[in-house]
């Protein structure tokens, strides 16, 4: 399995837990605080990694790297994007330069 269809997958199971918003899902309780709380959180783990890599730990980069992509995912999924779009966006700017 590649990177991006890990993330595709994973991606599934977020849109999955929303649509069916098991009582024991932090991602469907998220989801339905709404844009701005999932936003709010993409911007909270942004600051997070930044961090972690300023003290160049990689244990805690990695984890919140972790963090960072799935608030993402869960963003871009609210947002009825994908990380394919984002992925072809990426791939549009490589062939631009």
């Amino acid at each position: 399995m590649t990177d991006v269809a890990f993330l595709e997958r994973l991606q599934a199971v977020i849109k999955q837990r929303i649509a069916t918003a098991p009582a024991s899902s932090y991602t469907a309780k998220l989801a339905a605080q709404g844009v701005l709380k999932v936003a709010q959180k993409v911007g909270e783990e942004g600051v997070e990694l930044a961090l972690a890599a300023a003290v160049q730990d990689k244990v805690r980069v990695t984890a919140e790297a972790a963090d960072l992509i799935y608030h993402l995912l869960l963003l871009l999924e609210l947002r009825e994007l994908s990380i394919g779009d984002v992925v072809e966006e990426l791939e549009r700017r490589h062939t631009a330069v």
